[in-house]
């Protein structure tokens, strides 16, 4: 494979040997037709597993052809999928992600962070479905409590919060005291928390309701944090928030986290993860890939309707599930305990692990119609399917195909 080493600067670069006119005048060749890059993706996934050298030389460079991170949605994914092929086929996944992850760090804001996510709650509901669900269950577990403790094991930066505040601002009752502790674990999300408390506290204070915001910045063993270290008081009413959280825990440490959780006596917990099985197929490598290329599949061409083509946000979502893509396909060794994981699980998966520990709460009529009334906001494709007797928790799906989950659950 020695002639791939000329496509390592090359990849993920444009390409302009392929010009529109060239495509429409080989408009026969059937790497034209829908869903190429699929195909080509898989057919190189199984090489790599079978170390078919000449198969994974001519694959590669294929794609690199083909490939662009500005083009249409095959173009998007061939490129995004070949950096991952690229690694795995070179052993340079946890060099690759640890250089694209160091600089995406040394580049973050505040500023930049809250446009992407403004912008992604503005046109899809893929994050707001779980911030709506988590918050109808919170305020209905805490109602008629005083003093409420919200422990936020998440990464939404705290923007699932403002609409919460307007809530506990409205209740005709006495407005309850809010102590907010997010626990932080990712390096990039450190260096912003600072302002986004600021801004918490200032909007607080417009909402007239009394406030406190603490900032834990957590070890990635988060079983091992305790009630002192998170300033859990005897007289607080506690609950739990878990949104996209416990995918970036490593597979064996969940369990210990479910168990921590438990012993911090909440209310209620809430839990929030995407739909997709990274882990049971983690040693089948193209198992692993299938389930990976389905799921972002479905991710990219939502990203493709929602933003228009020249959006720099959704460039920088894509850039995300580049690394994303990286982590789980092309980095050996890379998912133990206290090491961040990117191994999603189904809601299925993840019950069995909380039904260890916790009884689900079934959503009441009102969070549900709250949410249905937010995906009227959005195009046409967003649903809420009706809940079977034996679901726990509920699903938002795009085009019929489940994307999130949403559960909240008490000990």
């Amino acid at each position: 494979m020695v002639n791939l080493l000329s496509m390592h600067n090359n990849i993920n670069e444009p390409q302009t040997s392929h010009t529109s006119s060239s495509r429409s005048s080989e408009s026969s060749n059937p790497l034209e037709a829908k869903k190429w890059a699929s195909k080509i993706l898989r057919d190189c996934a199984k090489a790599i597993s079978g170390n078919d050298s000449s198969k994974i030389n001519h694959l590669l460079w294929m794609l690199n052809e083909l490939a662009s991170p500005y083009g249409d949605c095959d173009q998007k994914l061939a490129s995004h999928f070949l950096q991952a092929l690229f690694c795995k086929a070179f052993e340079s996944g946890n060099q690759c992600y640890k250089t694209l992850t160091s600089v995406v760090e040394r580049s973050h804001s505040f500023e930049s962070s809250r446009k992407v996510i403004l912008k992604f709650q503005e046109v899809s509901p893929w994050t707001t479905f779980g911030h709506v669900a988590s918050n109808g269950a919170i305020l209905e577990a805490l109602e008629g409590e005083t003093k409420l403790h919200i422990l936020d094991i998440s990464n939404t930066f705290c923007t699932q919060w403002p609409t919460l505040l307007e809530a506990l601002a409205t209740k005709s009752d006495e407005t309850p005291h809010l102590k907010l502790t997010v626990v932080v674990t990712l390096g990039m999300a450190r260096s912003i928390m600072k302002e986004i408390g600021q801004r918490m506290e200032k909007f607080a204070r417009l909402m007239g309701v009394p406030f406190e915001f603490h900032v834990v910045i957590g070890s990635l063993r988060l079983g091992e944090l305790t009630r002192e270290e998170l300033g859990v008081q005897e007289d607080e009413a506690i609950a739990v928030n878990c949104v996209g959280a416990l995918q970036r825990i490593s597979v064996e440490e969940r369990d210990e986290v479910v168990r921590m959780l438990h012993a911090l006596k909440p209310k209620v917990v809430t839990v929030v993860e995407e739909e997709a099985d990274f882990t049971s197929s983690r040693n089948d490598f193209v198992k692993c890939f299938e389930e990976c290329l389905r799921f972002y599949t479905l991710y990219f061409e939502m990203l493709e309707e929602c933003f228009v083509p020249t959006s720099n946000e959704r460039l920088m979502l894509e850039r995300e599930c580049s690394r994303s893509i990286i982590r789980v396909l092309a980095c050996e060794g890379g998912d133990g305990v206290g090491e961040e994981s990117e191994r999603r699980e189904r809601g299925i998966q993840w019950c069995e692990k909380l039904k260890k520990s916790f009884t689900p709460v079934r959503y009441s009529d009102d969070v549900v119609d709250d949410v249905k009334a937010l995906l009227k906001r959005y195009r046409a494709g967003w649903s809420l399917p009706p809940a079977q007797a034996e679901d726990t928790g509920l699903y938002l799906t795009w085009k019929e195909e489940p994307v999130v989950w949403a559960s909240a659950w008490k000990p």
